[in-house]
């Protein structure tokens, strides 16, 4: 063989040279295409690790959230409506409870003027109420200006309402108001009184009724005497 057998020709040396270099870089090319890959897997797998935590938390909040505000806020439901709302009316009881109010007769003076027209009936009805424990002035006439008068009226002066009822309640139950003004006597005057006796025609001249305070009479104790028996007696024929 000749030596231009053996040489071989620069084309086939380009030819081997460019075969390895693109067989050299598609093996480079593989080795990038795995390493991306994995990158890839890693990303998402720790994306979906962040996405899941943050699902966790979120949810725990908005539980935590629904809790504090059912204890916090109370609802309509559990909520006793009140007066107002019901339009119920709440009842208060007020207990009266009387006073025993005792009167002193002698702590308090009266006035008595004749408006009946009967004559000598004032001074009667004088006599009658001093008999009973009252201090009574000397009897008067009623003032010019006042007319007769057919229902009797006891009159008092400012504080002496409760001894003007007393009084009241002695003739029967008469009539009781404020002293007017002027004060219907002849003097226009009452004196020391507290209390005035304004009388007219429907007690003038009748004796006053039973007081209240009056001891009833005690009914008489009758005591009979046992009857002894008597032994029977024997009669032979």
């Amino acid at each position: 063989m000749s030596q231009e057998q053996y040489r071989p020709s620069r084309g086939d040396s380009d030819r081997q040279l460019s075969g390895g270099r693109s067989s050299g870089g598609r093996s480079s090319g593989g080795r990038s295409s795995g390493g991306g890959s994995n990158v890839n897997s890693t990303l998402s797998i720790i994306i979906a690790v962040l996405a899941l935590l943050l699902g966790f938390f979120i949810l725990r909040d908005i539980r935590g959230d629904n809790t504090t505000q059912t204890i916090a806020t109370p609802t309509q439901d559990n909520v006793a409506p009140t007066g107002a709302e019901t339009g119920a009316e709440t009842a208060t009881t007020v207990l009266e409870i009387p006073v025993q109010t005792t009167i002193v007769l002698t702590a308090f003076k009266i006035q008595i003027a004749n408006a009946s027209g009967i004559a000598g009936s004032a001074g009667q009805l004088t006599t009658e109420l001093q008999g009973r424990g009252f201090i009574v002035q000397p009897a008067l006439n009623k003032s010019e200006i006042t007319p007769k008068q057919t229902v009797t009226v006891v009159y008092y002066l400012l504080g002496s309402e409760a001894v003007a009822a007393s009084v009241a309640k002695e003739l029967g139950g008469v009539a009781v108001a404020a002293m007017p003004e002027p004060i219907p006597t002849e003097t226009g005057k009452l004196g020391e009184a507290s209390v005035l006796i304004l009388l007219g025609t429907d007690i003038a001249g009748i004796p006053l009724p039973q007081s209240a305070s009056a001891v009833a009479p005690v009914a008489p104790v009758v005591t009979i005497a046992p009857v002894s028996p008597v032994a029977p007696t024997t009669t032979t024929g």
